[in-house]
């Protein structure tokens, strides 16, 4: 049987979409591209296995912010402390602060169109020693 294999990317509307592909250039340090942003999933600048997450969440979750936010996208992120520091300097709305997991360290912040996003710096081994996918929080 063929089978997912992979995420091959998270497609959301935006009022201003050339400003949010700048957005995500000039802040998180993604590549733009004709269609939105482009980033390699580990490669050869991260040796280690990666892994991602589908979460589902209950349709009255507050997690994603404003109830109206049905999507969330989670970014995996080499050094959040500093990522945080970059954000802070960019003026970026962080909504909370970072919160750590056995499996990881987690941000929240907006976008410029108030979408939530989270940040993450996983902690990869976590999921090789238990073949567990990430808990919900």
């Amino acid at each position: 049987m063929a089978k997912v294999i992979g995420l091959g990317g998270v497609f959301i509307k935006f009022q201003r979409p050339e400003a949010m592909r700048n957005w995500y250039k000039d802040v998180l340090g993604m590549q733009p591209n004709d269609y939105g942003v482009l980033f390699e999933f580990n490669g050869d600048t991260h040796p280690q296995k990666g892994y991602c997450q589908l979460g589902t969440f209950e349709a009255s979750s507050d997690y994603f912010g404003d109830a109206k936010q049905q999507v969330m996208l989670n970014f995996r992120v080499d050094d959040l402390e500093a990522m945080k520091s970059q954000l802070e300097a960019a003026k970026v709305t962080i909504v909370n602060s970072i919160e750590s997991y056995s499996y990881g360290k987690f941000l929240h912040i907006e976008d410029p169109e108030g979408n939530r996003i989270e940040l993450w710096e996983p902690v990869d081994s976590e999921f090789e020693a238990t073949g567990d996918a990430m808990p919900m929080r």
